[in-house]
């Protein structure tokens, strides 16, 4: 087959069966199993209240006064919801296209000296994905994707001077990437299927600074690298014996071939403040820079031909989030908070199905009980409104038109931690 066909038959792959897009089913979570998701990890730079700093900001393992593990479960619910306006396959909504998540966080930090910490962090900071039923009217688009993490964060952090904090460490990042579609194969009856699953680790790192004004303000810097990722897996196509569109991808060598996407996931550089009102009340913010255009375009390549930057039309995005501490008796403390997500995209046209997400609001509460000078547990809760996100794609003949929006696009976030120090 000829470089020129080759690349023909590629474009029609990625372009009228979705490979490409299915990227976007990454999602950066603020949410971990640890205290601060009662503020919904505002503040997270400056607080430095736990071990699990050792990740948040490094710089601020040096507010630990001795060695110290928290850890956790914490369990994620989608209820996402397609509201079909227009389109060619249908009315089907998919159902809920959301599920349940489970994941857990552990956090590490050892005092060698009262100006020298070493931490470790293993947990997740990015994922998630979507599963619609089988026969919806965007089953062109995707039937279900998704995009897992799992990543491993060894840090240290050194006292310069009473007020300044310095922090670093390096990440391996395991990722899986997920996705299957129905394929059209217009005259012919039924539909086939393609399936792609793939895995790969990425290295980055992370840095911190902490100032510590007065003994009731800091302000906290932190910059997150990004993560590049090589997944490679071949495409398992179904369902297509028989059809011409079988037969094409046979004699081309391209039913099994193999499917390369390179994604990076985004950088982040972020500020956060703590500030004590009271020896009750303090008061926390943040806010963040993310590289979302970046992420927005994957280089995807098949049979080892030349390689195609899909650009997905993704914008950088920015947070901020404020929340509050409030020690309402010696044992227990009260959290709340609030943040908000600018969009990744800024119309319809370019939103996928597979990632409906807009503007997003973050609700957060939570309660931490200290069961002894030694040990505290807790209790969080998030609920993130991902907004109305609408969806208008014209996918041609072959994956037709979706119009409509996501009437019900909520995530419930939940967690129970404990800190132990020794």
């Amino acid at each position: 087959m000829g470089k020129n066909s080759r690349s023909i038959l590629m474009f029609v792959l990625l372009v009228l069966y979705g490979s490409g897009p299915a990227l976007a089913g990454g999602l950066w979570l603020y949410e971990e199993a640890t205290p601060d998701m009662g503020v919904g990890g505002a503040g997270r730079q400056a607080a430095g209240f736990d071990a699990s700093t050792a990740s948040g900001n490094p710089a601020a393992m040096t507010r630990l006064d001795r060695s110290q593990v928290e850890g956790g479960f914490m369990g994620l619910y989608v209820d996402s919801k397609f509201d079909v306006k227009n389109a060619t396959h249908g009315n089907n909504g998919g159902g809920n296209a959301g599920y349940f998540s489970p994941a857990a966080t552990l956090y590490y930090v050892h005092s060698v000296s009262p100006d020298l910490k070493l931490g470790l962090g293993v947990g997740s900071y990015f994922g998630l994905g979507v599963s619609y039923s089988n026969e919806w009217a965007g089953k062109y688009y995707v039937q279900s994707a998704s995009f897992t993490t799992a990543a491993v964060n060894p840090t240290v952090a050194y006292r310069l001077a009473p007020w300044l904090s310095f922090g670093g460490g390096v990440s391996a990042v395991q990722a899986k990437l997920s996705e299957r579609v129905a394929v059209n194969t217009l005259l012919e009856p039924g539909d086939g299927r393609l399936k792609y699953d793939a895995s790969d680790v990425g290295y980055g790192y992370n840095l911190g600074v902490l100032f510590e004004m007065s003994p009731q303000t800091r302000l906290g810097i932190t910059y997150v690298s990004q993560v590049n990722l090589d997944f490679k897996d071949e495409m398992r196509f179904k369902n297509l014996d028989g059809t011409i569109l079988g037969a094409a991808l046979n004699a081309s060598g391209l039913l099994d071939a193999q499917l390369k996407i390179n994604v990076n996931l985004p950088a982040q550089l972020a500020v956060g403040a703590y500030h004590a009102l009271t020896d009750k009340l303090a008061l926390v913010g943040t806010v963040n820079w993310q590289n979302w255009s970046r992420f927005g375009q994957p280089e995807i390549s098949v049979a080892d031909s030349n390689t195609v930057t899909d650009d997905l039309g993704y914008k950088d995005t920015y947070h901020a989030g404020i929340g509050v501490y409030y020690r309402v008796a010696l044992p227990w403390l009260l959290m709340a908070g609030f943040g908000y997500d600018t969009s990744p995209t800024s119309s319809s046209s370019e939103r996928s199905p597979v990632l409906p997400l807009g503007a997003a609001f973050r609700y957060a509460a939570g309660v931490q009980y200290d069961w002894s000078k030694d040990l505290s547990v807790g209790l969080a809760y998030t609920l993130i409104d991902a907004g109305s996100a609408k969806v208008n794609q014209s996918g041609g003949p072959l994956r037709g038109d979706l119009e409509g929006e996501y009437d019900t696009n909520i995530i419930h976030a939940f967690n129970v931690n404990f800190v132990y120090r020794f």
